[in-house]
């Protein structure tokens, strides 16, 4: 078997995992790991090829992208002009009919494949969104999450002027209404109240009620579970009444992680362009002989 050559672009929490899920993916192989500082190889990353840039590694086929969100669109773009498939994790609802044509535009251009929002949510929460509005055309869904860390929003606190460790918390307050509870240490002399309103006005921030608090070590307060409560009451045919309820308790890059390795996978399997999990058979994201895959799962 002639295994899927992948790269992993970016290793903090996210490409940490994505280096494990790849390891014990039998139909792939690790061709290298670009980082900002190529020189900085952590004991774990010894046996592979460390970069600073995409095009030092050869033969890669699919890059998985572990940056921010906010870089998604510049990474992506580089690989898919290299002719490279790409997979992101991307997850700022607002902006992914944007993205989803502007890396849909690079990548049939240069002949390649980007699975974005391949995360879970967006990604298999979107799946599973799609799933009960087939189940129930007409009706009403909330996405209700966590309690639980949020990556992207962290990351979007970590990046304000100011701020030296950030945690950014969700706490579920029910129809899909978030509470955004964010712990930050401060870089010396940065006043709190200028950082904590930059962060409630940052877009991550500023459509949910948000409380920004000052502590001393964030590191004491981290912990990487997450969850999701995705609940649908509507309409089968002319039936009243459906509801359906969909939990679950993760942690959370572990998971992104996983998603992305199996997107990277379906990659290979798509004509050029651009696409988001909804698009993608889902038996195209799993190992195996595909009727063996027809005779387990149907």
């Amino acid at each position: 078997m002639e295994k899927i050559k992948a790269a992993v672009i970016g290793y903090g929490n996210i490409g940490r995992y994505v280096i494990e899920a790849l390891q014990v993916a039998p139909d792939f192989e690790i061709v290298g790991v670009v980082r900002r500082n190529a020189a900085d190889v952590p004991a774990e990353l010894d046996k592979y090829k460390v970069v600073s840039h995409l095009q030092d590694l050869e033969g890669v086929q699919v890059a998985i992208l572990c940056n921010p969100t906010r870089s998604v669109e510049h990474y992506a773009t580089e690989a898919l002009r290299l002719g490279i498939n790409t997979v992101d994790s991307f997850d700022i609802h607002t902006q992914t009919v944007d993205l989803h044509r502007t890396l849909g535009e690079v990548a049939r251009k240069h002949h390649a494949v980007s699975i974005m929002s391949a995360g879970w949510d967006p990604g298999t929460d979107s799946v599973i969104r799609a799933l009960l509005e087939a189940c129930a055309p007409k009706g009403l869904t909330y996405t209700n999450f966590g309690p639980g860390m949020s990556m992207g929003h962290t990351v979007a606190v970590k990046a304000i002027e100011g701020v030296k460790a950030a945690l950014s918390m969700t706490i579920p307050t029910g129809t899909g209404i978030h509470r955004r509870m964010v712990y930050i240490e401060l870089q010396e002399g940065y006043p709190f109240g200028e950082v904590a309103q930059k962060i409630k006005n940052d877009p991550y921030f500023a459509h949910d009620e948000t409380h920004v608090m000052q502590v001393e070590n964030v590191d004491t307060l981290l912990d990487m579970g997450h969850g999701v409560n995705l609940t649908r009451k509507g309409v089968s045919g002319k039936t009243q009444n459906q509801l359906f309820e969909f939990n679950m308790h993760i942690n959370n890059p572990a998971l992104t992680a996983q998603i992305m390795v199996s997107a990277a996978r379906a990659t290979i399997r798509q004509q050029p362009g651009c696409y988001s999990l909804i698009e993608i058979p889902m038996i195209d994201m799993l190992y195996g002989d595909r009727e063996e895959l027809i005779r387990h799962l149907v």
